[in-house]
């Protein structure tokens, strides 16, 4: 499997993430485990949460995502094994939430609490807080670098005027920069990223861990008519979204490429990401351990010029 570095570090990770939003949500803690224990046992090895994940599921409080990966590493012994991204700054509880310095070393305890682990590999703030200087983020993120709490730094929901500031504060200060930015990023949702933010980091050789990276499970096939709305709780909006020419276009050339390879439309589509040379690993969530396998096979596909040319000409915005 070929591994990619975290930006400029010498963290190195699988070509696919394991979206934690599902633990404690679509996924119960036996799910979790099951879920984890196959995500490692294939070969990978970056899990994305956050301290919000999954507080919108009525009943919880956020904190879920967290607590079950800290139970499946206190019971399994996998901490060597795994890479942890989590992130912070979205809404708690009234008074827990943004990036303030103060905010920062009381959420990184919680994290660190609930993932049962002394130190978090990736760190990235959540969304911005235009509240709070970028310096003084950066210069909480650095205390906890320093004392080993933290190894890396990320971004996510940021604008790109604020990922530029923060990256030349880091450089005029000397704090450790931001090693990576999780984007919305797909098949179908490609403008934003690639006008905006590829340039930066790219110039700056930051990681890129996109969500959405299925586009909500458009891009699975799953959904290709109105009909088909009726498929998942959020079916009404995807159709509406995703359901246009251009939707059909990607779609269309999907199952011309997943044919000629004896792929899924969905293994495809995250093939088409890894191949793109400014992208990291993806993210993916499954709620089964037959979806998760089905999905991994994306890492071992290497779809060919002719192939990603198709869909980026099917795709162009």
């Amino acid at each position: 499997m070929n591994f990619r570095s975290i930006g400029t570090s010498n963290l190195s990770v699988a070509p696919l993430a394991f979206g934690g939003n599902v633990f404690g949500w679509t996924a119960d803690k036996q799910t979790s485990f099951a879920l984890l224990d196959a995500f490692v046992d294939s070969g990978f090895n970056l899990i994305d949460t956050a301290d919000v994940y999954s507080r919108w599921v009525p009943g919880n409080q956020g904190g879920e995502s967290e607590t079950i990966i800290g139970e499946w590493l206190s019971q399994h012994g996998s901490r060597d094994r795994v890479v942890i991204a989590t992130k912070l700054g979205a809404e708690m509880a009234p008074d827990k939430k943004g990036l303030s310095a103060d905010y920062v070393k009381q959420a990184v305890e919680a994290s660190l609490k609930r993932l049962q682990t002394d130190y978090i590999d990736l760190y990235q703030t959540h969304f911005d807080d235009p509240d709070t200087p970028v310096e003084e983020t950066l210069g909480a993120l650095a205390d906890l670098v320093k004392v080993g709490k933290v190894r890396l730094i990320g971004a996510s929901n940021m604008t790109p005027d604020r990922l530029e500031r923060s990256l030349a504060v880091s450089q005029q200060k000397q704090y450790p920069p931001y090693q990576s930015l999780q984007p919305e990023y797909n098949l179908f949702d490609r403008e934003a990223y690639e006008t905006n933010y590829e340039p930066i980091c790219q110039e700056n050789g930051l990681g890129v861990i996109p969500y959405s990276s299925l586009a909500s499970g458009f891009l699975s096939g799953k959904y290709r008519s109105e009909a088909d709305a009726s498929k998942s709780p959020r079916g009404g909006g995807i159709t509406k979204k995703y359901l246009n020419s251009r939707g059909h276009k990607i779609l269309n050339a999907l199952d011309d490429v997943a044919e000629r390879y004896n792929a899924t439309p969905a293994q495809i589509s995250l093939a088409w990401l890894i191949a793109r040379p400014s992208i990291t690993a993806p993210i993916v969530s499954a709620s089964s351990v037959d979806q998760w396998n089905d999905l991994a096979k994306a890492a071992e596909l290497s779809l060919d010029a002719e192939a990603i040319r198709q869909l980026s000409d099917a795709s162009a915005y």
